[in-house]
């Protein structure tokens, strides 16, 4: 009884309070973030009306604010987005403008299920049958704001943009809300969209719902080969430039489907042949039900032909081993080092564990998992989900971080590796403190250090296929409690980290001369490789840097062109309202 009694007052102790009330005083929100992007934030809520979960949906309009005129067409917007009825649009309950705090706030309904993105991610393996229900789903969804007069053009459609209720395979486009109100900026053609779901004409600024259909087609395409548009190229100048030139996605030949590829095809055409929803509907390829294909796991794929049945079958016997789960879990030791450990798990129970510490000042998510990416021969569409999960346990711990790299242009800071944090790995000891958890040193080439439980360097085991730990060849019988210890993920996280945070404070000459021995006894086979691997980095940093510097002076060229239009006064007082200065720019005046 008393235990009860305990539990409940827990559960009350534990009830979260609102941080915020609408101004009716029907919703509250959490402090608790569901998402985030370069606009808004979404955090969840509760309608104390109807007693139910409700998301709550906030994004920075001060530019708006300051135009009446402006500031009457967002209302109307939002107007039009409350007059949405349809199964597949997520509801839009109410909104508000907050002047004070210079955003405006929006409720919809929320999603437990999480986006389709997400959901496909955790479902490796789906019926084909299951692709196209989802299809007709957005389609259906996209016919019904298309035929608005004039149309509501949803400008953002990608998969992170569509919301899955997993219990009844039910799909709903979301993110009106942010399209809506984001086209009334001047500049909103050149703001809104994704570079890798935006169609050719798009970029021309001169389109119509169709963009939608060029949209939803690469979510298709991301759904059947789970890897994202475009992924072959370094930054969105390269994806202008090949998006603008015709050139498709190189995940598309990775389709063997004929039918699903051709179906594609069709939606990401060029806009003067390409279909729009009512005629997409129609097509033969989403009137069967009766199929019951298999959407591969692994891109490399083959179709095998069984009597009237057709079932796509993989390559290789290692696709299995593709299919990879992450977890994340990290603890805060001081103001700006959070110790993370990364759990990858794969379809046959193999599983390896990696500790390493990240800066918070110093560091970026993206780079941070682009090595590890790099590292582990992890696949390339897993970066943006490390980096996503690295980013949620940071802002576990501090709310209102941001990345390093979000402070900058997006373009090209994906294999940005900050010197900084180089200098701060370095600081990092050899894991004497920590043998006994059977961990080992693993150094990147960047000089990033990290400690995993089976180093790849041992016996040629594969990274995710744990081999007897360097730390445990004495006997037989080691390694047998060595391997039963990994397997049973009996890793003590808070002991390791007491390790590596000691390691962290220890300096002189004992730290340097066991570090030397540790690399040269473990990395003496691969430094050939590693010098190789090193001038491949330059090489490729000195590339994008080029590009970036191009790019950056197409940019200052176009806000010359735009600025000569102006009187000097006029120009003056244009840069001081954007808070620029002349330099910023190579233009005379």
């Amino acid at each position: 009884m008393s235990q009860d009694l305990s539990l409940d007052q827990d559960l009350e102790e534990s009830d979260p309070e609102f941080v915020e009330i609408d101004p009716t005083g029907r919703y509250g929100r959490y402090k608790e973030v569901l998402g985030k992007g370069a606009f808004k934030r979404v955090y969840r809520a509760f309608d104390e009306l109807e007693g139910i979960e409700v998301a709550w949906n906030q994004i920075k309009v001060t530019d708006l604010l300051r135009n009446s005129d402006d500031l009457e067409r967002l209302y109307s917007e939002v107007h039009l987005l409350k007059t949405l009825k349809h199964k597949n649009i997520i509801k839009f309950y109410s909104s508000w403008v907050d002047t004070k705090n210079e955003n405006i706030n929006f409720i919809t309904e929320i999603f437990t299920s999480g986006t389709l993105r997400q959901y496909r991610k955790k479902h490796k393996h789906v019926d084909l049958r299951a692709l196209k229900k989802w299809s007709r789903q957005i389609l259906e969804g996209l016919l019904y704001l298309h035929s608005h007069d004039p149309p509501v053009i949803h400008r953002d459609l990608k998969c992170d943009n569509i919301f899955v209720n997993g219990n009844q395979g039910e799909v709903k486009i979301g993110d009106l809300g942010l399209a809506a109100i984001l086209q009334q900026a001047r500049s909103a053609h050149s703001v809104i969209g994704t570079p890798e779901f935006m169609a050719p004409e798009f970029y021309e600024e001169e389109y119509n719902e169709l963009v939608d259909i060029y949209a939803f087609g690469m979510c298709l395409l991301e759904l059947v080969t789970f890897e994202y548009p475009y992924v072959e190229c370094a930054n969105a100048a390269q994806i202008y430039k090949k998006v603008t030139s015709g050139i498709k996605p190189a995940s598309l030949a990775k389709v063997t489907n004929l039918g699903v590829k051709a179906f594609i095809e069709k939606c990401i055409a060029n806009v003067s042949t390409r279909l729009p929803a009512k005629d997409l509907l129609m097509d033969p390829f989403l009137q069967a039900d009766d199929d019951h294909e298999s959407i591969p796991r692994n891109l490399q794929s083959k179709i095998l032909h069984t009597g009237k049945k057709e079932q796509i079958d993989f390559v290789d016997d290692t696709s299995a081993e593709t299919c990879r789960d992450f977890s994340m879990h990290g603890q805060r030791k001081d103001v700006n080092k959070i110790f993370l450990k990364l759990r990858i798990a794969d379809s046959m129970g193999n599983f390896r564990n990696i500790h390493f510490p990240f800066d918070t000042e110093a560091d970026t998510t993206v780079s941070v998992a682009s090595e590890m990416v790099e590292e582990l021969d992890l696949s390339d569409q897993d970066v943006s989900t490390i980096s996503e999960m690295i980013e949620t346990e940071i802002r576990s711990y501090i709310p209102d971080w941001t990345s390093v790299e979000n402070s900058v242009d997006n373009v090209g800071v994906d294999v940005a590796i900050s010197d900084s944090s180089t200098s701060e790995t370095k600081n990092v000891s050899s894991p004497l403190s920590i043998e006994s958890n059977n961990l080992a040193l693993e150094v990147l080439p960047s000089g990033r250090k990290y400690w995993s439980d089976s180093p790849k360097g041992i016996g040629g085991c594969s990274p995710i296929k744990p081999g007897p730990s360097n730390l445990s060849l004495t006997s037989d019988q080691n390694v047998e409690s060595s391997s039963s210890h990994i397997l049973g993920n009996n890793l003590d996280h808070s002991a390791i980290i007491k390790g590596l945070e000691s390691e962290l404070l220890s300096e002189g000459d004992i730290h340097d001369s066991s570090e030397a021995h540790l690399l040269e006894e473990n990395c003496s086979d691969e430094s050939v490789d590693l010098k190789i691997m090193a001038e491949k980095l330059k090489n490729l940093l000195t590339q994008q840097q080029k590009e970036l510097d191009e790019l950056k002076r197409e940019h200052k060229l176009v806000v010359s062109e735009l600025l000569t239009e102006l009187t000097p006064e006029s120009c003056q007082k244009v840069l001081g309202m954007c808070k620029l200065k002349r330099s910023d720019f190579a233009f005379d005046l």
